[in-house]
């Protein structure tokens, strides 16, 4: 019956009438801009998909929610129900822009919301919005489902999100998405020209929650995503355009603005730790961490090295749901397709584990792992420490542990009853969110632990 629904769900999507929001900004380009200023303009004002809602939707979302929230929202005034909404789904304002759509989204002129890649990579740490920053508090399926209910009271046409909602879980956590399967859904209706397969089957898919990794680190990679599978290409950032009315013709008519995008990414500087730093500490965990730590995530300063080596998944031994999750066939016809540059761009059909990655900015790229499940960097550290189930403060940060502000549980609170309250809460017991492995540290002492976390914030 769930394989059913689902083919059901993703055939409506399929068949979905709207056409991509493709209104790019009406201004002309300033005078004299360069390449990433570009590139940063075009992700932030142009429309590469249909609009998710419209202003009115969004305004009334406060409608659906859960009480005592929404009787707070009820008797508030629009501006502050409005930083409640940008609260509850992980929202924030775009920099040196007051009002109008999130940072997470695109205005499309017509009053309608679009999402853009700063949804998962737009965040903000104590406080502070950083583009490039993972999102780690964007609540998508929470949105996602408010919208659905909020336009149906309203009567309203769903769009492509309300379906595909639906169809497919979006993330069982704030800051985690089920992207990985986007792509693999979405891919799998087209041949290697991008042409539309109306009529294929939905492909196996193991859904699970990814985290969103910080852009500052693209340029040190020639591989991306976490098992490094796929070579580096401004191609692959278009994967999520992959709605099937952008055919052919729109992906290579957008190319050079995510040639352009990527440059702006490739472009980003990580954030520098903003409280007090233990030079002396410091420089001796820089030793304990070239000696221990560098041979996988590299060395850091003047003669910076980043070996860009993968982990074998036995090894590392933090959750495999990722790793198995993308079959060597899926590999072997992205490679073969437009995405792959048809061929020339290195694929990895049989990834051996996943690939330690750069920790330039760690300090501010909390929750650690590549699903999400460890939220500090002394819980990295100290393995046996992880807790089980968190939930994490919206803009605190733990300058002691180099990470979130969060609370612990052994159990999910009785208070967390309906589904958008539970997704506040990790659990590293639910499938794909294991906080597990990486055990290396087990191998320092606690005076080098404390060392090598204070270097950490360093970098």
């Amino acid at each position: 019956m769930k394989i059913c629904s689902t083919i059901i769900a993703v055939c409506s999507l399929l068949a979905s009438p709207l056409l991509a929001g493709e209104t790019a900004d009406s201004r002309s380009p300033p005078v004299g801009e360069t390449q990433i200023e570009r590139g940063y303009r075009l992700l932030t004002t142009k429309a590469y998909l249909p609009a998710d809602f419209d202003q009115e939707v969004f305004d009334e979302l406060w409608k659906c929610w859960e009480e005592p929230l929404r009787s707070r929202a009820g008797k508030t005034s629009p501006e502050e129900r409005r930083k409640l909404a940008f609260s509850r789904y992980g929202l924030t304002e775009a920099p040196r822009r007051a009002g109008g759509v999130a940072l997470q989204y695109v205005d499309d002129g017509q009053g309608g919301w679009v999402m853009n890649c700063l949804a998962c990579h737009g965040g903000k740490v104590a406080g502070r919005v950083v583009p490039g920053l993972p999102n780690s508090l964007y609540a998508l399926e929470t949105l996602t489902d408010d919208v659905r209910q909020t336009k149906l009271r309203l009567g309203k046409t769903l769009t492509h999100m309300d379906l595909g909602g639906a169809a497919m879980p979006l993330g069982t956590s704030i800051g985690t998405s089920n992207a990985v399967m986007f792509g693999v859904v979405l891919l799998n209706y087209r041949d290697a020209d991008l042409n539309v397969h109306r009529n294929r089957l939905p492909p196996k898919m193991t859904h699970h929650d990814h985290d969103a990794p910080p852009w500052w680190n693209i340029k040190k990679k020639s591989f991306l995503y976490a098992d490094g599978g796929i070579a580096k290409s401004h191609r692959a950032l278009m994967q999520f355009l992959l709605l099937p009315k952008n055919g052919p013709e729109k992906f290579r008519e957008w190319e050079q603005d995510y040639v352009d995008i990527l440059a702006w990414m490739e472009s980003i500087q990580p954030p520098k730790y903003p409280y007090h730093v233990d030079r002396e500490l410091a420089a001796r965990g820089e030793k304990v961490f070239v000696e221990s730590c560098s041979r996988c995530h590299g060395t850091y300063g003047p003669n910076s090295r980043y070996p860009e080596k993968t982990v074998p998944i036995d090894e590392v031994d933090t959750d495999r749901a990722r790793y198995e999750s993308i079959s060597p066939e899926w590999r072997k016809e992205y490679g073969k397709s437009w995405f792959g540059h048809y061929g020339e761009k290195l694929i990895h059909e049989k990834p051996a584990g996943y690939v330690a990655p750069p920790l330039d900015g760690i300090w501010a790229s909390a929750p650690y792992f590549h699903n999400g499940s460890v939220p500090t960097l002394w819980h990295v550290l100290h393995p046996a420490e992880r807790p089980i189930i968190w939930q994490r403060n919206e803009d605190g940060y733990d300058q002691n542990r180099v990470g979130l502000e969060i609370q612990q549980y052994e159990e999910l609170p009785s208070s967390a009853r309906v589904p958008a309250e539970k997704r506040r809460y990790f659990d590293t017991r639910n499938f794909g969110k294991s906080a597990a492995g990486h055990a290396f540290p087990d191998e320092l002492t606690e005076e080098q632990k404390r060392a090598v976390l204070e270097y950490l914030k360093t970098l």
